[in-house]
């Protein structure tokens, strides 16, 4: 059996599509496609695809990951771009390397962020940000199916920055403030999701944006803590890759003040 991992993205409209929305959308790609799936035993058979930490809902995303297992080899690059063509724009796949090392969930240790906050300076918003950060922790509530539940958003905060650009290219019309705050976070248990973080910022300088913030996860995988970098984590399969075959390159490393490069 041969398995292959998968960085796919959600872009534009696509963000605001739900976990279950994407299976069923990559399963129907998975036919359409003609992969030769594994399946589950059972009375009710189910391709084995395995999802990663996926992004909530109404967040974008460049790095979402899966793994899907084969009954007959294939190419990566050719799968991928299978793939990728059967798939709605937005939900694209830009990655593909064959399984060669175990625990794929397990280097997905921290994410890097983008927070664009349409109507605020960038004044107002280095204040929250350096407020947040000064404070020994910050606690915030968040409704779960069991009710609400009080925890620390800024223990698992690595870096908080406001930056000068966006990654991408859009922002408000004319003149009105748009700041863009970067950030990489940890997972941890409970995991602290990017609108906890806002939530913090209002808790602790009453930053309150005037329209929902519009979030973007650029990176996830592991995290280097002397430097505060998110590396690719499909690189391991990669460097073990048997020498005269590659696969299609991954993601740079990305940190809080710093791009990764697109495939």
């Amino acid at each position: 059996m041969q398995r292959i991992r998968l960085r796919y993205t959600k872009r534009g409209r696509l963000r605001f599509t739900s976990h279950r929305d994407f299976q069923r959308a990559f399963e129907r790609a998975l036919r359409r496609a003609e992969v030769p799936m594994a399946y589950s035993a059972g009375f009710t058979p189910h391709p084995k695809v395995s999802y990663a930490n996926a992004a909530p809902t109404g967040t974008g995303s460049e790095a979402e990951f899966l793994e899907i297992a084969l009954t007959q080899p294939r190419d990566p690059r050719a799968l991928r771009d299978l793939l990728d063509a059967s798939l709605p724009a937005g939900l694209d796949v830009v990655d593909a390397v064959e399984a060669r090392v175990p625990g794929l969930a397990e280097r997905l240790t921290a994410s890097v962020w983008e927070l664009r906050l349409d109507g605020v300076a960038d004044a107002t918003a280095q204040g929250a940000v350096d407020a947040f950060l000064a404070a020994e922790s910050v606690e915030v509530e968040r409704r779960t199916k069991n009710g609400m539940r009080a925890f620390d958003a800024r223990a698992a905060v690595v870096d908080l920055r406001v930056v000068a650009e966006p990654r991408q290219g859009g922002g408000s019309a004319g003149t009105s403030p748009c700041a863009i705050l970067r950030l990489v976070v940890r997972h941890a248990t409970p995991a602290v999701r990017p609108d906890d973080v806002l939530s913090g910022l209002r808790a602790v300088a009453d930053l309150a944006p005037p329209v929902p913030a519009a979030v973007t996860r650029l990176a996830q995988g592991p995290l280097d803590e002397e430097s505060g970098t998110v590396t690719d984590p499909l690189a391991p399969d990669r460097e073990a890759e048997p020498a005269g075959r590659t696969t299609a390159p991954g993601t740079a490393a990305a940190t809080a003040g710093g791009d990764p490069v697109p495939a």
